[in-house]
């Protein structure tokens, strides 16, 4: 499979070839959902908390006597059964997180990748660099190549404070390292632009 690699100005100036056994086989769609599944577990505060009937204020005396009222048996006014008792098996926090090999974190790297490649929707420049932060230059950049607008990850091989800066002001567009990416975070936005060297460390 091979990429067009594009300059700063939106011109077509090289095509990348994309390692064929890596990014060639099958899409591997169930891979991709039980990955995505796993990240978003992952995000998961688990902070959803509600009272017992051991737990809510009161209740400790017991509301009229067992027999001879005519009314149903009760033991205690935060019961589940009335108005501001204990809730019955609702959530405590918990810890949602989880993971799976390695290995199959990769290989689901490589489907999203080969997939957003597919479908058009992963871009390839030369270089992203300024010498100042300024969002406008990134702007302009999204814009010659036909993505401003759009929810976009821009992926770099390493940390840049100028890249990052110029883009943080920028709705729906993200700065990620290479060594950070994962199969979630391409296939949250619209649209990919990797710069060549961030492909090849993924490579």
């Amino acid at each position: 499979m091979e990429i067009p690699v594009y300059n700063k100005q939106g011109e077509k100036i090289d095509r990348i070839q994309l390692d064929e056994k890596k990014f060639g086989a099958p899409i591997r769609t169930t891979l991709l959902r039980d990955v995505v599944i796993m990240y978003e577990a992952n995000m998961r505060q688990g902070t959803a908390s509600t009272k017992t009937k051991a737990e809510v204020a009161g209740g400790g005396k017991k509301p009229w006597v067992q027999k001879h009222t005519g009314r149903a048996r009760a033991g205690s006014i935060r019961s589940p059964l009335w108005k501001g008792g204990g809730v019955a098996f609702g959530p405590k926090p918990r810890d949602y997180s989880y993971t799976v090999p390695k290995k199959a974190k990769k290989s689901a790297l490589y489907s999203a990748v080969a997939l957003r490649a597919r479908d058009n929707e992963l871009i390839v420049v030369d270089t992203i660099q300024f010498d100042i932060p300024k969002t406008k230059q990134m702007m302009d950049t999204l814009r010659v190549l036909g993505i401003y607008g759009e929810s976009c990850l821009i992926v770099i091989p390493q940390k840049d404070e100028n890249v990052w800066k110029s883009a943080r002001n920028i709705p729906c567009v993200k700065v990620m390292t290479s060594s950070a990416l994962n199969a979630y975070e391409i296939l949250k936005p619209k649209k990919i632009l990797l710069t060549r060297d961030a492909l090849e460390k993924i490579q």
